[in-house]
């Protein structure tokens, strides 16, 4: 039977580079690496205009709060240290290094000498702060501060392979192509964390991905593969610890405080190749789809590298794009530069015409259906909100517990009065916080 948790939605899946095995992209001429590619504060740039740089070097450092190092991911020059907008539609310092050709990789870089049965937990933690390493499922929380923050605190460690947004298959392709660096990567997490047992979760239109990892891990204590019904926000933390241990997160609080702690495919897999082998976080895999890319494909890139790239490797596009969208249709975020460089969170870059995205009228209405009620994960009255969003009335939104929705957009996606029921939660969520500050 397949686990899985109230409300959702089921929107077209569109996995069209499901079976498309991971290819390299060529060489970029040159890469823009944002200062921030996570939550916390900005890194500070430890070179200069003219210098030469290592693939793999560390080019920004954190130097004091919370943040992880950058990685250079290409062997090159600086050409320009600049503020420019990020994928996240926010002005960051930049570095821009062009390309040698020559990928050399950074001397200095060099895995553990010896088992990793030896390690012990502070220098596992050591090698991912060191690495980079930040959520790689959208959220970019570094990855270190989740560990120390959990470690003697939870019971439960999940491998979140759900990857449940229609378009991307960069986990699924992963779990495929490399199955052992995500499990080595789990256990270097157990290790961390002081616990014996892990359950990975696999949606259930994941056939072979379930199989392959019940194949690998039969026998093994240590493991349980968790099949997840297919619904949409299946991978949302939330959802996918109630749908496993049948518990919910009390408003205001995190997983840890229920005694779980979560990691995405492809940042478990970065876990394990920075302790095993000194790599840091410079390069990830892409899903480029979308009705106007010729053909959709799932991309090894380095990061920094420019979104026009990633779609000429593609074959280009077959007509112009309405909407470019990092991340996936649900809760990615609209891109104004098909130039825009991938960065640590980007799972997934699309590129859709007219038709293939919905308008949402200014005159849009409520006709009352009850729809986004029904759909709602995290149980809340989303066309209350809306409508007390467009009035204004922020302490209404706050007392129908807007903060604790989790923008997945399943509200919006069912409205067949097309009211742009996300917006409005964001927009009063934004003021509720900006009150807050002032009276503080």
């Amino acid at each position: 039977m397949s686990l899985t948790f109230i409300g959702g939605i089921h929107p077209r899946e569109n996995k069209n580079a499901k079976d498309k095995p991971i290819e390299l992209l060529p060489p970029p001429e040159s890469i823009r690496l944002s200062m921030s590619q996570h939550i916390g504060v900005h890194c500070t740039p430890t070179v200069a205009v003219g210098d030469h740089v290592y693939k793999y070097q560390c080019i920004g450092k954190i130097t004091s709060g919370l943040g992880v190092p950058v990685h250079s991911s290409i062997s090159g020059t600086v050409k320009e240290i600049t503020k420019s907008v990020t994928p996240d539609n926010v002005e960051k310092q930049t570095v821009i290094i062009e390309n040698d050709g020559q990928n050399t990789p950074d001397p200095s870089v060099r895995g553990f000498d010896g088992p990793l049965s030896e390690l012990s937990a502070a220098q596992i933690i050591e090698r991912v702060r060191d690495a980079g390493i930040s959520g790689m499922g959208g959220a970019t929380f570094p990855s270190y501060a989740k560990i120390n923050s959990a470690a003697g605190k939870v019971k439960h460690l999940i491998i979140n392979c759900c990857e449940c947004e229609p378009y991307i298959c960069a986990n699924y392709r992963l779990m495929i192509e490399d199955p052992d660096a995500v499990i080595n990567g789990a256990k270097l997490l157990m290790k961390a964390l002081g616990l014996r047992r892990c359950d990975i979760a696999i949606e259930d239109n994941k056939k072979e991905a379930i199989r392959l990892f019940t194949k690998k891990l039969s026998g093994n204590q240590m493991f349980t593969v968790r099949k997840m019904k297919t619904k949409y926000p299946q991978g949302d933390e939330r959802q996918l610890i109630f749908a496993i241990y049948n518990v919910m997160i009390p408003q205001g609080k995190l997983p840890a405080d229920v005694g779980c702690v979560i990691f995405n495919t492809e940042t478990t897999a970065a876990v394990f190749r920075a302790v095993a082998y000194g790599i840091p976080l410079c390069e990830r895999i892409v899903t480029v789809d979308g009705d106007c890319v010729k053909e959709p494909k799932n991309i090894l890139c380095p990061i920094g590298a420019p979104l026009s790239d990633l779609v000429d490797f593609c074959g280009g596009l077959v007509k112009p794009p309405k909407k470019i969208i990092f991340g996936g249709p649900m809760m990615g975020q609209a891109q104004w530069d098909i130039r825009s460089p991938v960065s640590k969170g980007t799972s997934a870059a699309l590129l859709l015409s007219a038709s293939a995205t919905t308008e949402y009228e200014h005159r849009s209405a409520c006709i009352r259906c009850g729809k986004c009620v029904g759909v709602c994960p995290m149980h809340l009255m989303p066309t209350y909100l809306a409508s007390f969003s467009r009035t204004y009335n922020f302490d209404m939104c706050e007392k129908f517990g807007v903060m604790s929705c989790v923008e997945c957009g399943s509200c919006t996606y069912v409205c067949p009065g097309r009211v742009p029921i996300v917006q409005l939660i964001r927009s009063a969520k934004v003021r509720i916080k900006e009150n807050r500050a002032k009276k503080s």
